[in-house]
């Protein structure tokens, strides 16, 4: 049985990640998050029994930790989650996003091709290739690079930084993009959990703009498919995108939400509109389908229901993480990082 390190396995995605490896009892798991902000150690609550799954706390930053973590644990393969990703923290302040998103992957490489890990999977984004207009076909792997917020810009650099580690020193390595994630144990500031609970709340619910920007979904459960898919079957050197096939309006997905949590629609308020915001985005998958065998299998309305659900049963777990006190799990639980 191989050992995958997960990195940001606390946090949103990787958790979703961690539970679904644990279930299918295939790999055994190292989680290795640094736990801030978006980290959350409930995310994992039993799951963690430190022999199919395995908890270190640390920052991919940390060379040294990496470096003991791979050696100790045997890690044979990466799937790389951890990085900042709020654009708006972005556009207040670039410098976390370069040091962790672009130092962090450098890191996390070198001690790849130090310790022989068979392969390395680079989970990116779809905001690296920038804004569509409303009829330009949707991204391919082969669109180019044209971020436009200073996140973006510094998940597109750790995405060449990977393929240079690929061709000039022959790791094995993959990238994947993903559309807009949504589904449980996400941190309320993003989007559609930030409107599900104020709606349920009866809170304003902030628009940016017109509100016409333009996403596609991806259920987290389905994204999660696809990065043990691109383990198991992607070819090194190449990246596969992944998309729900659910275009929305920002706008419109409120609106469903409003629906889905009986809110009244003047809650609805519009604001000022973010700085370069990104008109819209939208995925053509077809290269995961075809060389990976990969296919969503949410749709964006049994999805999101399901999401709201979610949110609705678990209100400890939401007033946890927005009063902070999700912050003290981590001392109650956990003693050592190795």
């Amino acid at each position: 049985m191989s050992t995958v390190l997960i990195t940001g396995g606390a946090g949103f995605i990787g958790s979703n990640l961690v539970r679904s490896i644990a279930h299918a009892g295939q790999h055994r798991v190292v989680v290795f998050d640094a736990l801030t902000y978006a980290g959350n150690l409930e995310n994992l609550a039993g799951c963690i029994d430190g022999s199919a799954v395995s908890f270190v706390h640390g920052n991919i930053l940390d060379a040294d930790l990496v470096h003991r973590t791979m050696e100790l644990h045997r890690i044979d393969a990466v799937i790389h989650l951890a990085a900042e990703s709020h654009v708006d923290r972005s556009i207040a302040s670039a410098a976390p996003f370069v040091e962790t998103n672009v130092a962090g992957t450098l890191i996390m490489l070198e001690a790849m091709r130090t310790f022989g890990v068979s392969r390395f999977v680079h989970v990116s984004t779809d905001e690296v290739y920038g804004s569509l207009e409303p009829t330009d076909a949707p991204f391919t792997e082969r669109s180019p690079i044209n971020p436009t917020s200073p996140y973006a810009a510094s998940k597109a650099a750790s995405d060449l930084l990977v393929l240079s580690f690929v061709r000039t020193h022959g790791v094995d390595a993959v990238i994947t993009r993903c559309s807009n994630n949504y589904g449980p144990y996400q941190f309320p500031e993003k989007f559609i959990p930030l409107m599900t609970l104020n709606a349920l709340e009866k809170r304003p619910l902030p628009v940016y703009g017109d509100g016409k920007q333009i996403r596609d979904w991806i259920h987290v459960d389905d994204h999660c498919s696809g990065l043990l898919f691109a383990l198991e079957k992607g070819r090194s050197g190449e990246v596969y995108n992944f998309g729900g096939a659910a275009e929305r309006k920002n706008l419109a997905v409120v609106n469903e939400i409003v629906q889905l949590t009986g809110a009244d629609p003047a809650l609805i308020t519009h604001g000022t509109d973010r700085k370069a915001h990104d008109r819209r985005y939208a995925i053509d998958a077809t290269k995961a389908h075809n060389e990976l065998g990969w296919t969503p299998m949410w749709s964006f309305e049994e999805g999101l229901k399901y999401t709201v659900e979610w949110y609705k049963a678990h209100p400890e777990w939401c007033g946890h993480v927005r009063s902070g006190e999700y912050r003290s799990y981590y001392e109650q639980h956990y003693k050592t990082s190795l």
